[in-house]
């Protein structure tokens, strides 16, 4: 099994880049941080994880995550490094493939795309986003994504999404960087999943749900002619005393996921703290 950290990275956090040398030491497979552009003053979405319903306020504070996995390229080795999640729909499409390249080029291909339409309503609008047609957008900006760092001329003529031919390098080390879908729409995920993404990785998918949902996108995917054996299952979780156990990580295991990604909060404290109090997992995971 292999154990992933996630950081909220903000300027409270330390240095990125030391924040993932310390995962890397400790043992963790993969270093991933969140991305949230800003927090709009002014918003009406219910969020649902806090008890007032607003958003937390380091949402506006995240610093942006290809400057901070780019730190995080040249202070470590082998560890992969990610965003969970970009919210790729509000960022525009060229950009995007040129940062994420770099970010492959310069770590030595080790980059995991993790990508997400988004949920916070009032965020998209103000970045120019179709709210109610956001994962029709997603799912273009994937396919250019690909054309950008695949081919020598690439174009792209969607609803959403189009350019004309242009040349765009670096190209990334991985000639396809996996695309992974942090939706958590357990219900819809599947299919999308199947159709364009590389892999996927809900929040607090339990096991028997997840050997549900997996067996659904493999059957998917045959149906859209990909190979299901191709596709990456993860689960992003908040560590509770004691949990992920080891008994926990088996049944993750058993039913099809290779990938748990434990949340390591450090959005006013130490990343360095952060990632090593997630660090008993890794002991756990071992026994799988």
């Amino acid at each position: 099994m292999k154990i992933g950290a996630l950081v909220f990275m903000t300027d409270k956090s330390g240095n990125p880049g030391e924040v993932a040398r310390e995962a890397e030491r400790l043992g963790f497979e993969s270093f991933f941080v969140a991305e949230h552009l800003m927090l709009p003053v002014n918003y009406t979405t219910h969020y649902p994880r806090s008890a007032d319903g607003k958003v937390p306020w380091f949402y506006g504070s995240l610093l942006d995550p290809f400057i901070a996995l780019a730190a995080a390229a040249q202070s470590t080795t082998t560890i992969k490094l990610g965003t969970a999640i970009c919210l790729l729909p509000e960022r525009d499409v060229i950009a995007t493939a040129k940062a994420t390249a770099t970010i492959d080029y310069l770590s030595g291909g080790r980059l995991i795309f993790g990508v997400g339409a988004g949920w916070f309503a009032e965020e998209a609008q103000i970045l120019g986003v179709n709210f109610k047609r956001r994962w029709k957008h997603l799912r273009e900006a994937v396919e250019a994504l690909r054309e950008l760092w695949s081919k020598d001329v690439a174009s792209y003529d969607g609803e959403f999404v189009r350019f004309p031919p242009i040349k765009l390098e670096p190209k990334p080390v991985q000639k396809l960087p996996p695309i992974v879908l942090g939706a958590h729409d357990a219900e819809r995920a599947p299919k999308r999943v199947a159709r364009y993404a590389d892999g996927w990785c809900p929040g607090g998918l339990s096991p028997d749900k997840a050997r549900d949902k997996i067996n659904e996108v493999r059957s998917y995917a045959a149906e859209f002619g990909r190979d299901p054996d191709k596709l990456e299952f993860s689960v992003l979780l908040t560590p509770q005393t004691g949990e992920p156990s080891t008994e926990t990580l088996k049944r993750y295991a058993g039913a099809g996921i290779s990938r748990v990604v434990v949340t390591a909060s450090a959005v006013s404290g130490s990343g360095i703290e952060a990632v090593r109090s997630a660090a008993p997992v890794l002991e756990r995971a071992a026994k799988v």
